[in-house]
């Protein structure tokens, strides 16, 4: 009964993930948002969700192992898992605004997290300190999103055509689908939670583990889906502004709201791996970016990568 509550709970993740990810992004491009944009921040908060309920569920039933597990073992998939499967299907070009402000972004965060970790707590402290960054992050992309859009329109009324620019789209239809995905995610993330932890438990393997592997997997479904099928459709911006966003995301959002309903112990295999290997995969990203393509040899080195830490990580923990 327990893996099969643990396979509904990621069943209601994918599936009020993907809910959540089409109503959003579907209303922002009506709106006439860039896909890189919407990438970055409405797709990536999106996808993120899971990972944010989750991890609340998981501090509130005295398990910050999940927590801390998840969110790290959830940046780490998506470099490592999602964009090493996304490049392997079809190479992602790197926009260049990537480049100049999103990564370096989520290179700084990173880093500012792996300190936090060093005193073996996410303290309120912290967590405001996240939460805080998050705004100022979000002010950021909100003014970029209006820049880029109102560069878009100038460029519109030069070439003088009447094409449609945005998407029609059911507004309410794809605000109820937003809705309704998030009340599965938070049933799914209940359910994961719960039976994550029982598992855990049975099978003698450390929460911490679980949450690094089986659960940021898990949770970060969303991103797979979103990612792959960008990949498969040649939208690059989407699928990569998807993982650097969901990162940074995950770190200010998941570990920052969580910290400041109930501080997070950090465990000590967290510190002296784990974490270090979330930092070397993001800092991997930069040389790869800089060539402004992920290409599949990159990628396959990503994925390889990340297969190499999750075995480690399950056989430190026997």
């Amino acid at each position: 009964m327990t893996v099969v509550g643990l396979i509904i709970g990621l069943v209601c993740l994918f599936i009020g993930g993907d809910w959540l990810v089409r109503g959003a992004s579907r209303l922002a491009q009506s709106f006439g948002i860039s896909a890189l944009v919407v990438g970055l921040t409405v797709v990536a908060f999106g996808t993120s969700t899971p990972e944010l309920l989750v991890s609340v569920s998981a501090a509130l039933s005295g398990s910050p192992d999940i927590t801390v597990g998840n969110v790290v073992g959830s940046n780490i998939s998506n470099i490592g898992l999602i964009l090493g499967l996304s490049g392997l299907i079809y190479p992602i070009a790197v926009h260049v605004n990537l480049l100049r402000r999103e990564i370096p972004i989520m290179l700084a965060v990173t880093i500012l997290v792996f300190l936090m970790f060093q005193d073996t707590v996410i303290s309120r402290v912290d967590g405001l300190i996240l939460v805080v960054a998050l705004v100022l992050f979000i002010v950021f992309m909100i003014v970029s999103a209006l820049r880029d859009k109102s560069s878009q329109d100038s460029d519109d009324k030069v070439s003088d055509t009447n094409e449609e620019k945005t998407p029609v789209v059911n507004r309410g239809k794809e605000l109820f689908r937003l809705l309704v995905g998030i009340v599965v995610l938070m049933a799914g993330a209940q359910l994961t939670v719960e039976n994550a932890t029982t598992m855990a438990r049975l099978l003698g393997v450390s929460e911490l583990v679980i949450g690094v592997t089986l659960v940021a997997v898990g949770t970060s479904l969303p991103e797979l889906v979103t990612s792959i099928m960008a990949a498969i459709r040649q939208e690059s911006d989407i699928a990569i502004g998807n993982v650097v966003g969901s990162n940074i995301f995950n770190l200010l959002s998941v570990l920052g709201i969580t910290a400041l309903i109930q501080p997070i112990n950090v465990p000590a295999q967290t510190i002296q791996f784990d974490a270090i290997v979330m930092l070397a995969f993001t800092i991997l990203m930069i040389p790869f970016a800089l060539d402004r393509k992920l290409g599949r040899i990159e990628s396959l080195a990503f994925l390889l990568g990340y297969v190499t830490f999750t075995i480690v990580a399950v056989l430190s923990s026997l």
